[in-house]
């Protein structure tokens, strides 16, 4: 009997703008120190879109990249799935615009919106479509340019996000040593109210009334979100190993979401992770919510720390609000 089809990554891929915001250009701006934002955040420098820059072309930048290290073209692929929650605009979705900048036509192509957690929501979509039988080479791209809705005169929060995009190619294996082995998705909408953006849907409609009153920004409650994402990253990572029957030993590598050095230092340490196993680039590019995990996905493979064989353990978290974890073998 064969076994069933699960998706196997087979290439990687990611796009960071070229534009630098730097902690001392914040100091600029708020009443703040490269000393405090690091203490608190781990952020040293992010990424900002450019002029021209928008989630649809970040993203395709990172599905060439992605192709490319696949061996593959454009036209092999059958399906786009993209998470993101900055999307090009209202409709159509940012993956409709990816396709089209590939140079595709006819194929499916619809957006996921996580947040944070959006990447892991668009992988396990695109391994369920796999296993279906349906199809056979999935981009999933998440990309998000959050610097468009940062508030630059709250410190709490302008210190946080950056702008970028990553990408996977999909195929289908039936080697039961290889691909996505676990994935979990969940969310609890009763906490909506913890990261938003209150105004620009149907529910409050833009006016100048709106944008005065700095709606159009992320609005955040900090500590509550600190709390919920330190447990919450504890128990994604411990359920994920224990449906694997796997222990921190057998595990490769911890790529989470890059949500706050702090929060991912002292969920992995409750676990005992050593840090060596965790791969971190907060640093460098901030938080870039969907786009997180594939980015740093993408800059582990490229330094060979993903090779044939790797256990990989994906675990995110964010608005909605929503989290998922997914185990998968390279």
């Amino acid at each position: 009997m064969s076994q069933p089809l699960r998706g196997v990554i087979v290439g990687t891929g990611s796009y960071a703008p070229a534009k630098v915001l730097s902690n001392a250009d914040l100091m600029k701006l708020v009443d703040t120190s490269d000393e405090w934002i690091v203490q608190r955040t781990g952020v040293r420098e992010r990424r900002m879109v450019g002029e021209g820059e928008t989630p649809s072309t970040m993203g395709i930048a990172a599905a060439k990249n992605a192709l490319e290290n696949a061996g593959m073209t454009a036209d092999q692929i059958d399906l786009i799935i993209c998470g993101t929650i900055s999307p090009d605009m209202i409709f159509p979705a940012t993956a409709c615009l990816i396709q089209h900048g590939l140079g595709l036509s006819e194929i499916p192509a619809f957006d996921i919106s996580a947040a944070c957690s959006g990447f892991i929501y668009a992988l396990t979509v695109a391994d369920g479509m796999i296993a279906s039988g349906r199809y056979r080479n999935v981009l999933v791209v998440a990309s998000d340019a959050l610097t468009r809705f940062t508030d630059y005169s709250d410190r709490g929060s302008c210190i946080l996000f950056g702008d970028g995009a990553g990408a996977v190619v999909l195929q289908p294996t039936d080697d039961p040593q290889r691909g996505l082995k676990y994935s979990h998705i969940g969310a609890r909408g009763s906490g909506w109210d913890f990261i938003h953006v209150p105004a620009g849907g149907s529910r409050i409609v833009a006016s100048a009334q709106t944008v005065a009153a700095k709606q159009h920004y992320i609005q955040m409650r900090g500590r509550e979100v600190y709390k919920f994402a330190v447990q919450q990253m504890v128990d994604l990572m411990a359920e994920g190993m224990a449906q694997c029957g796997l222990k921190v030993e057998d595990i490769d590598l911890v790529v989470p979401h890059q949500v706050n050095q702090r929060i991912i230092e002292s969920a992995t340490s409750k676990l005992e992770f050593p840090l060596e196993k965790v791969f971190v680039n907060i640093d460098r590019y901030g938080n870039t919510s969907g786009a997180s995990i594939p980015l740093a996905l993408d800059q582990a493979h490229r330094a060979g720390r993903t090779p044939p064989g790797a256990t990989l353990l994906l675990v995110a978290f964010g608005a909605g609000l929503t989290w998922g974890a997914s185990v998968l073998k390279m």
